[in-house]
């Protein structure tokens, strides 16, 4: 099963604002540091068009008596973990799928042998402990199950299974579909498929040569034929890849602007690496233009593998010139390192590398990083680094660069 928190944040932030039930609220973000987007929306403000993603001004021109909430973070994690454990007396194989959503597997569970009553009594627990609903969907496969959990909201279980599936998920739109985004849904739009059920009649190849591996997978789930495992909460997959991007208070408007950001970006996705064990054998930098509010990226293939912030923020800004030619101010910035192989791997020696400077660039990371483990990530940090939220209000000129 597929269980998913209505409206997890304005559900949650309702708790502690009972008086606004039955109104048209969102959880926003910051604006005056350009972060003002709708991170969640109650069903009041969906009716009004409100959705997802929107900057607040285009919101409240839809919906003028619109209530914005500030995010809380801390309590979301509380209510998510809460929800986990009820999981837990279920099965022990639960995979979050982001703070709200989780999928659940209960083969083999002989306490619950029945998917839907016990996709019911995850939705009562729920309710009555937590203060929030879950839509639940019961399948087979993962995709189905996320499917069955969208169908219906809130509070509800729809089931999906080998007997009715082709009537109830084939005719749905395929941008239901778990990971058919707006550019692959343009795309199979293009080959004249609108419906799941035309993507599952489709012809394999034909989607191979179009989309690529992609394509492939989409079909697959179109049919049903997922058999990824849910993975046991305590034994995550590992991830893909590690990156962190950002929206500056002001427009980045020289490569000083540029440098300070790129650097503390490093900071943060070397760490994450050094924590989690992995280098990084590929590094890419985008950047979203000020005018377009469009994002580029340039990606390049490490010649060895890498976790040290100096040589990240290195590599990243000669990717970053290469990119972006001045003078067309920046709207943000992002660095993600992917292409992940185990710290703890052997690692080949060149005749090219100066390798007694990296281990002594290495073990400062070291020391950084325990550093900041106790006392926290703000306690030390590189010159000239500087948080987005920490640049000079004044605006560089151009010469700067």
């Amino acid at each position: 099963m597929h269980s998913d928190i209505n409206a997890c944040y304005v559900s949650i932030e309702l708790l502690d604002r009972p008086e606004l039930r039955g109104l048209p609220v969102a959880v926003g973000g910051d604006e005056t540091a350009r972060h003002g987007i709708i991170l969640a929306k109650s069903d009041q403000a969906k009716r009004c068009g409100v959705k997802t993603g929107m900057v607040l001004w285009q919101a409240r021109q839809l919906c003028p008596e619109l209530i914005v909430l500030r995010p809380h973070y801390d309590k979301y994690e509380k209510v998510s973990h809460a929800a986990r454990a009820i999981y837990s007396e279920f099965t022990d194989r639960q995979e979050p799928f982001g703070l709200d959503e989780s999928w659940l597997d209960l083969t083999g569970c002989h306490a619950y042998r029945d998917g839907y009553l016990a996709a019911q009594e995850i939705r009562r627990r729920i309710r009555r402990d937590l203060g929030v609903t879950v839509s639940v969907g019961v399948s087979w496969n993962k995709p189905f199950a996320k499917l069955g959990s969208d169908y219906r909201k809130p509070d509800a279980v729809t089931v999906f299974d080998r007997d009715n599936f082709r009537q109830a998920v084939w005719p749905l739109p395929v941008s239901d579909l778990l990971f058919a985004g707006p550019a692959s849904t343009r795309t199979l739009g293009a080959m004249g498929i609108r419906t799941i059920g035309q993507l599952a009649a489709a012809d394999p190849e034909a989607l191979r040569l179009r989309m690529g591996k992609s394509g492939l997978t989409l079909y697959r789930y179109a049919n049903g034929w997922d058999d990824s495992p849910v993975r046991r909460f305590d034994r995550p997959s590992p991830p893909k890849s590690i990156g962190n991007s950002t929206t500056p208070p002001r427009d980045l408007l020289c490569e000083a602007d540029v440098r300070a950001v790129m650097l503390a970006l490093a900071e943060e996705v070397g760490g994450r690496l050094r924590q989690g064990r992995y280098r990084a054998g590929l590094l890419e930098v985008s950047v979203r233009d000020a005018a377009s509010l469009g994002w580029a990226s340039r990606q390049t293939l490490l010649r060895r593998p890498a976790d040290g912030t100096r040589e990240l923020y290195r590599l990243a800004m000669d990717l970053f010139r290469q990119l972006h030619a001045w003078p067309a101010p920046l709207r943000g910035l992002g660095l993600r390192a992917g292409a992940l192989a185990s710290a703890d791997a052997p690692e080949q020696m060149d005749m090219f590398t100066d390798h007694r400077r990296l281990d002594g660039q290495r073990r400062i990371d070291a020391a950084v990083d325990a550093i900041r483990e106790k006392y926290g990530t703000r306690s030390i940090r590189y010159m000239g680094a500087a948080l987005p939220e920490e640049l000079p209000r004044e605006k560089c000129s151009f010469a700067d660069r």
